[in-house]
């Protein structure tokens, strides 16, 4: 098998990860809402859309890790470069916003923990 052959199954491969950590995650966090529905708790939202969001910014760093391998690995030309580093721009917004929607702070700023931002402890 030629390298750039098994470059691209590996960044496929850990894509794969990555739309399977997002879909598994949905399922949990849906899983988990409905079961603190039915016990009529508080705050379900909050910590539904926390769980959310952890999955969707663990999925995205596989899906960035694919990109990564496909592109560097298989094609580097100055297009695919050029494409790649408009994707991980983009998800890198994304991941920016996902984490300050989620501890309602900025990645780079440091943690004061839960109680400073208002965000209820998963339960």
């Amino acid at each position: 098998m030629e390298f750039q052959y098994i470059a691209d199954l590996v960044g496929k491969g850990v894509d794969g990860v990555g739309v399977v950590v997002i879909v598994v995650g949905v399922l949990v966090a849906t899983v988990v809402a409905v079961v603190r529905l039915a016990r009529r708790e508080e705050r379900i939202y909050q910590a539904y859309r926390r769980r959310l969001g952890r999955s969707i910014l663990l999925g995205l760093e596989f899906l960035v890790a694919g990109d990564i391998i496909r592109t560097v690995a298989v094609a580097p030309t100055f297009t695919s470069v050029g494409t790649l580093a408009v994707i991980v721009a983009v998800r890198t917004l994304l991941s920016f916003s996902l984490e300050l929607e989620i501890t309602g702070r900025w990645p780079w700023t440091k943690s004061s923990g839960a109680a400073s931002t208002g965000a209820p402890k998963d339960g």
